[in-house]
């Protein structure tokens, strides 16, 4: 399950011998590109239980940006729950030089990688801990192209990631009215 870098690239190995790659052009303008808005669209885990913290929520809302010190992001977030509550959440990342490899504040057994994705606008994400690893699909667009998901749940899949989880988005928070505004 780890990974390799190179001054020229980036692999990853994610599960069973498939590869991510990034190319070195994309550290160079890292983390440019991923500031500003995201939507939370889907997750996949090799078990439900890797994905059960999402089993309450509505849709997640998250803003990332520069944070107050060299090689940091801040990334903030509105969780709508199905209950219709709205809660905020903040995390910081720091930046791994070389690496699209971040590393949480607080959270030293977690590790998250950065994946671009085939789907216009969107990220990849796989976060790993204790007990847990999961990948999760982020979009610029609150509701991308079914094909963006369908191709994430047939990658995660061939990945032996079968438990698969997506926003239902019921509660009609994107950003733009409700609890989105406290980004």
């Amino acid at each position: 399950m780890g990974g390799s870098r190179t001054p020229r690239g980036a692999t990853a190995t994610v599960a069973r011998g498939t590869v991510l790659r990034l190319r070195a052009s994309h550290y160079a303008c890292f983390p440019e590109p991923h500031l500003g808005r995201w939507y939370f669209i889907a997750g996949a885990a090799p078990t439900k239980e890797e994905l059960v913290t999402f089993d309450p929520v509505d849709n997640i809302v998250f803003n990332m940006a520069t944070g107050s010190a060299p090689m940091q992001l801040q990334l903030r977030a509105t969780i709508r729950m199905k209950n219709g509550h709205c809660v905020p959440r903040k995390w910081i990342y720091h930046l791994t030089e070389g690496s699209t490899d971040l590393r949480t504040e607080g959270r030293p057994d977690m590790r998250t990688m950065l994946f671009s994705s085939s789907c216009p606008g969107g990220i990849m994400l796989k976060e790993s801990g204790h007990g847990y690893q999961r990948f999760l699909l982020y979009n610029r667009s609150p509701h991308p192209h079914e094909t963006c998901v369908e191709e994430f749940q047939s990658l995660t899949s061939c990945l032996d990631f079968k438990a698969f989880l997506r926003t239902p988005r019921n509660q009609g928070c994107d950003g733009t009215r409700g609890c989105g505004q406290q980004l």
